[in-house]
């Protein structure tokens, strides 16, 4: 049977819209993350999943350990949720800075979860938050400090996101220094994101001279930054024990692996293979996350309307974010509609043949953002579905 076929049978029970995984594709993603990580554990990226029976799963896989959450309230979450299971005690990285008062006091509560759960500050504004909410006697507060792996070729030229400002190896050894010095707080970790290379693909279709240069730009890039963290982990060293150095993401796994200043890695996005890592290179996940839209028009001959199906992807606002169809082959967005709230219309040959009812698999940009539109996920192997479970969104929960 054909892929379409298989899962058309897996799913002929149920009433679109709604989205299934492929357990052979997630699977076959997360062995070939974990073979391209080159030995180094990955710590999983929860918001490129954001289905905590996912994460269950492939933590249960080799070459997996910790989560690199992306709330604090979700790593509390997660915590307690898996209090008394096999995945009790889980370090969990919140690699974003956290305002919450409310969260970082549940967190100065929590024993279990203080030790287990930190927190990233990339200045000592993030400490003195901290204080703010706890005040100046709380328990210590495991901190990561976040150091910046953007590109900075020319004066004035930033290439990659706008992260921490700690960019140099002394600005990372002081802002250590003063983690230390505070009572309250502990210095476990470092993190840096590459995401110029581990966001960004360097086979954008139809434009080769754009892939050529994203691609000497990557190299430069990181050439740079391993000289440059390497650096920095040195100077942080010299005054400090760290647990864990983390580095990377789902398309920067190589490089990132050949820097002996990293201990760990991380990746979320290649476990579901969205289509915008359709883009790189080096390595090509298999799409995992799918999700189904009825015809409910037909408004020309070849023209197939589906219904609802607009699920935007974050960033630039670009046409890339849009969601594309997958199945049947052969169907593409109309430039002037795209993908609509309620509506969604499709063109190509293959739209000649769909009728009202059929059903097209669609692929969303990005990876843990269709958790947000959907409350379950159906697991489907070959021609069944093997069972259903929440996303984040299902177990009533929502972390921004």
């Amino acid at each position: 049977m054909t892929q379409q076929a298989d899962l058309d049978t897996a799913t002929k029970g149920l009433d679109p819209p709604f989205a299934v995984v492929d357990l052979d594709a997630f699977e076959a993603n997360a062995q070939t993350l974990a073979r391209r990580a080159g030995g180094r554990p990955i710590r999983v990226a929860s918001k490129s999943v954001r289905c905590a029976h996912l994460l269950e799963r492939v933590l249960e896989m080799p070459g997996f350990r910790g989560v690199m959450a992306y709330s604090l309230r979700e790593a509390l979450w997660l915590t307690r949720k898996w209090r008394g299971t096999p995945l009790a005690g889980t370090d969990i990285l919140v690699a974003y800075p956290t305002t919450d008062h409310g969260a970082l006091r549940d967190l100065a509560a929590d024993p279990d979860a203080a030790r287990v759960i930190s927190v990233i500050a990339d200045s000592t504004a993030h400490l003195d938050l901290i204080d703010a909410a706890l005040g100046t006697d709380h328990p210590p507060i495991r901190i990561c400090l976040e150091f910046d792996a953007a590109w900075r070729p020319l004066p004035g030229v930033h290439v990659g996101t706008r992260r921490s400002p700690v960019r140099t190896p002394h600005q990372a050894a002081r802002l250590a220094t003063e983690i230390n010095r505070r009572q309250g707080f502990a210095l476990v970790g470092v993190m840096s994101y590459e995401g110029q290379i581990a966001g960004l693909g360097d086979a954008p279709p139809g434009n080769p001279v754009k892939g050529a240069v994203i691609g000497w730009m990557q190299r430069h890039s990181g050439s740079e930054l391993v000289d440059r963290r390497s650096a920095a982990i040195a100077a942080i060293r010299a005054s400090t024990d760290l647990e864990f150095v983390n580095g990377g993401g789902t398309g920067s796994l190589e490089l990132t692996s050949g820097d002996p200043s990293v201990t760990e890695l991380a990746a979320g996005s290649g476990l579901i293979g969205p289509w915008l890592f359709d883009s790189y290179r080096g390595f090509k996940p298999r799409p995992a996350a799918l999700y189904a839209l009825p015809v409910v028009r037909r408004p020309a001959p070849r023209i197939a309307t589906l219904f609802a199906g607009g699920y935007v992807a974050s960033g630039t606002g670009t046409p890339d974010r849009l969601p594309q169809p997958f199945l049947p082959e052969g169907l593409k967005l109309l430039g002037l509609e795209g993908a609509g709230e309620v509506q969604t219309p499709v063109t190509g040959a293959a739209a000649e043949h769909l009728k009202v009812g059929d059903r097209v698999w669609m692929r969303h940009s990005k990876a843990g953002e269709l958790a947000e539109r959907f409350q379950e996920y159906h697991l489907v192997r070959g021609d069944r579905v093997e069972r259903t479970v929440p996303t984040y969104r299902g177990e009533g929960v929502n972390f921004g």
